[in-house]
């Protein structure tokens, strides 16, 4: 099994940053495809951002592309997810996610097969 643990959220104006980190054990990290997904108050679950085992593919939900950046440290078994210019409308719990099988969307929750417990980001105007 996989065991994940998201930081870095808090509380920040319009326009500043935020780095997440989720942290990975269990399972040999450098197999994994990961993801961010987050979910706003009043809303369903959406995907963020993702990115392969290596690190050398990534993909962006259309509302972050130009502000938010995934990355990996396969040697730190962690993944990050740089936001900067935030909004407002950002603010939600973000979960880390792993996908251990190659088939599956990674644009879709059924699609990943563990899950963290999220982290607060609260965007204030």
């Amino acid at each position: 099994q996989v065991q994940l643990v998201e930081s870095g959220g808090g509380l920040v104006q319009a326009g500043g940053s935020l780095r997440l980190s989720c942290a990975a054990s269990g399972r040999a990290f450098s197999s994994l495809a990961m993801g961010w997904f987050r979910q706003g108050p009043g809303k369903e679950r959406e995907f963020v951002s993702a990115i392969s085992s290596s690190g050398a593919n990534t993909h962006l939900a259309d509302s972050v592309k130009g502000r938010f950046t995934i990355s990996r440290d396969n040697a730190k078994n962690t993944m990050y997810l740089q936001m900067n210019s935030l909004k407002p409308e950002d603010t939600a719990v973000y979960y880390c996610a792993a996908k251990i099988f190659v088939f599956g969307s990674v644009y879709l929750i059924s699609g990943y097969d563990y899950w963290g417990r999220g982290t607060q980001v609260t965007v204030s105007s």
